[in-house]
């Protein structure tokens, strides 16, 4: 399927058997948004539908049924937790508007036991999985994970899900979520997915927002873990957020950070100032469906016109069920980790 041409396309919803992860019966849907961010829980959906069975959560799935050219494909865009829908009624139509959870929901609402910890040496992908375990969707690992190099020990109203987010910090890995609901774990990735053009790949509307907050971007960062501490800082003379180019030093800090055993302090301070500097230039557009790019993939813009050269990554997504299947993106520069 070439997503840079135009193609038609029409949906519907599926409910799931939370046992089996297949397909029963079929949602009409009438339309919606599916939301993908690149923190939290990672995505959600509003639908709009018909029929909906009031009073019980069931778990849904979205296809898309796409086609171009005779060529023909049966897409899964979203799978999640629909809960009980809003209703909104103009005379005789009455609309059911379902809010539909990420397959991460049951893992932000189960608390850890006092006392709990992820064990030093272990596999951080192993330990995930095993917190997933509370989740009904499948779960694999790509490739071999780093180990912890020190306990991970939980907090007061630590959730799975929250220490699901400190050990993917630690071990500097991502999670991915499949249409299907499949939950992958795995290493983050400097390959960049697809590219934008104006020339064989014209998929982004000309309407571009480009926000720059360079104010709150550090230049200096401190990594503390135990009785070891790093302080990483910006002297590139080509950086504009350099201390030298902004003639004033901007601190950020975190404490008791766990590092993976393949990462010393130095290293993680560096990485975790690069990624709070990506923050300082954020764009906006909307752009044609494209089935290989997800939050947290690395892409490719070549628009001259709009300034838009370079490497990005995707930070947050919005696609909207219609007939253009248009895509609301959020991007910020990348820089090498």
């Amino acid at each position: 399927m070439n997503w840079s041409k135009g193609f038609s396309a029409s949906f519907h919803a599926t409910f799931i058997d939370p046992k089996t992860w297949r397909d029963t019966d079929v949602l009409r849907i009438t339309g919606g948004t599916i939301n993908h961010i690149d923190s939290g829980m990672f995505e959600s959906a509003d639908i709009d539908c018909v029929e909906y069975e009031h009073g019980i959560e069931k778990w849904i799935r979205i296809w898309m049924d796409v086609e171009q050219s005779g060529e023909r494909a049966h897409i899964p865009l979203f799978t999640g937790l629909a809960s009980t829908p809003d209703r909104s009624i103009e005379g005789p139509l009455v609309k059911h508007t379902l809010k539909c959870y990420s397959v991460l929901k049951p893992a932000s609402d189960v608390l850890l036991p006092q006392g709990w910890y992820a064990t030093r040496g272990f596999s951080g992908a192993e330990i995930i999985k095993k917190l997933l375990a509370v989740c009904n969707a499948p779960v694999e690992i790509e490739g071999d994970s780093p180990r912890l190099s020190d306990f991970l020990i939980a907090e007061q109203g630590e959730t799975n899900m929250t220490m699901i987010e400190k050990i993917l910090n630690a071990i500097d890995w991502r999670l991915k979520i499949s249409g299907d609901g499949t939950i992958s774990v795995c290493p983050k990735s400097d390959a960049v997915v697809a590219t934008f053009d104006n020339l064989d790949s014209d998929a982004v509307e000309p309407s571009v927002k480009v926000e720059y907050d360079m104010f709150e971007c550090p230049n200096v960062f401190r990594a503390i873990s135990g009785a070891v501490s790093y302080e990483a800082k910006d002297k590139d003379d080509s950086s504009e957020l350099s201390i030298q180019n902004r003639g004033r030093e901007v601190w950020k800090e975190e404490t008791s950070v766990t590092l993976s055993d393949d990462e010393s302090i130095q290293r993680y301070a560096q990485r975790r100032l690069k990624e709070l500097q990506g923050v300082a230039m954020t764009i906006s557009y909307d752009r044609r469906y494209h089935d290989s790019v997800h939050v947290g993939d690395v892409i490719r813009l070549s628009y001259p016109e709009q300034d838009l050269v370079g490497t990005f990554k995707v930070t947050s997504q919005k696609i909207t069920l219609g007939a253009g299947l248009k895509v609301s993106e959020e991007v910020i520069k990348y820089a090498d980790r």
